[in-house]
């Protein structure tokens, strides 16, 4: 029996779906601790892209059970879209294989309100690049205990009584504040009312399932979202997400505990990226930022927007390799920076005469800060039919090497593609 923690090690977007879905192989249960649909994962299996926002990406597999846990916040018409458009695919979502925490909180029509009026009313250079899907407002109610959970669905004068207190206090904002429509009652209860008939089903205790399947010896992948930088802790505050997305939070946002964790596993991209606001000490502006865009299709599967892309930020990767407890590291996108003459990694910071060897935690800073880079030759091949990591040419065995190196972690995966098979496990982590 292995419990294995996938997290992503940047500002997100290191193509964590794709390892969970090779991981998943090897894994008996598949479970999503935090974030909601502001987060995709891309696969690409067979020539067929699937795009998921909500479901373990593990579902691709039928003999795999899958699992929402209460770290997540849940827009059930996005979940409901997404297993239909799964089943139009031949994939029918059955509740013998995939449950819902009862204690996920609900994202709520309130929720989206709030966050688009509250990104609106922000001045250009203190906007977040919020995705506009609530996830804020509805971590924040759920901080302030004023949240709705999915269990509360299955109480309809639990759940009407708290739609009310909340909608008494949220139109207040949304009309007064944002000047916008008050929302009503009877129409989002009626709402909720359909989502519910079809989600009842899928409603449990993930806790108690896992203990039982971790005492009967099979294995657990846990799949995160966003990235390490995106944490509400311990990233570029306040351009971050609004939950914990460190290998921690894995256990808080399940049930499970701590100690039957074996693996934690940090998604690397080959260079670096970033969406929406906030700092990034190496992005880059030039043609060859512009290029690995292109060639990585650097586009957000969430927010369809371009990511921003830099150079390899090696203090961003040992910062994540500290937080998560990363065991080992599958890169990622290696492919994308075939044909440069050189490449760059950053292995510390500078201003004012400082240097920093970890992202500063004063805001301030970490917009000002310059990169202090190395140069490593590149390589000219084209690597993307490699499937064995001893054919790959000797200067990107070198780059793979150094980031070795530099974070003191080894790489127990390489990615030269998008598709499945463009993947070379190094090391399986359930094999230990």
């Amino acid at each position: 029996m292995a419990s294995v923690v996938v997290v992503g090690t940047q500002w997100g977007d290191e193509g964590k779906g794709k390892i969970v879905d090779l991981l998943t192989q090897h894994a008996d249960f598949v479970v999503r601790f935090q974030g909601g649909n502001n987060a995709g994962h891309t696969l690409v299996v067979d020539g067929k892209k699937f795009v998921f926002h909500l479901i373990p990406s593990g579902i691709l597999y039928e003999d795999k059970q899958c699992m929402i846990g209460n770290g997540v916040v849940l827009d059930p018409e996005v979940l409901l879209k997404e297993m239909k458009s799964l089943a139009q695919q031949g994939l029918p979502v059955t509740p013998a294989r995939f449950t819902i925490s009862e204690n996920t909180h609900l994202i709520m029509p309130y929720h989206k309100v709030l966050d688009m009026g509250s990104e609106a009313n922000k001045k250009d250079g203190a906007k977040i690049g919020t995705t506009g899907r609530g996830i804020g407002p509805c971590y924040g109610d759920k901080i302030l205990r004023s949240g709705i959970k999915c269990g509360d669905l299955l109480d309809e004068d639990l759940f009407k009584e708290k739609l009310k207190e909340n909608l008494a206090e949220k139109n207040d904002i949304i009309v007064n504040k944002f000047g916008g429509q008050a929302l009503d009652v009877d129409t989002i209860f009626g709402q909720f009312q359909e989502y519910t008939e079809e989600l009842a089903p899928f409603l449990g205790n993930v806790s108690m399932k896992l203990d039982v399947a971790r005492k009967a010896g099979q294995h657990i992948l846990f799949e995160g979202a966003q990235g390490t930088q995106l944490d509400i802790d311990h990233g570029t505050y306040p351009f971050v997400t609004s939950s914990n997305v460190v290998a921690g939070n894995a256990c808080t946002g399940s049930g499970f505990g701590p100690a039957h964790i074996d693996a934690v596993i940090g998604i690397i991209k080959a260079y670096t990226t970033r969406v929406g606001e906030g700092p990034f000490p190496t992005e880059l502006f030039d043609e060859v930022g512009a290029g690995i865009q292109k060639r990585g299709g650097e586009v957000g599967a969430t927010t369809g927007r371009d990511r921003r892309c830099g150079w390899l930020d090696g203090v961003v990767a040992k910062d994540a390799v500290r937080l998560n407890g990363v065991t080992g590291l599958a890169l990622t996108k290696l492919d994308v920076l075939s044909g440069l003459d050189t490449l760059k990694i950053a292995n510390a910071y500078e201003t004012g005469g400082t240097t920093y060897h970890a992202m500063p935690g004063n805001i301030r800073k970490a917009q000002q800060v310059k990169p202090v880079y190395e140069e490593i030759p590149g390589w000219q091949e084209n690597i993307s039919a490699v499937r064995n990591a001893d054919d790959l040419p000797q200067k990107t065995k070198d780059y793979v090497k150094r980031i070795e190196d530099l974070t003191e972690t080894p790489v127990m995966l390489l990615s030269v593609g998008p598709d499945r098979a463009e993947t070379m496990l190094l090391d399986n982590p359930f094999e230990k």
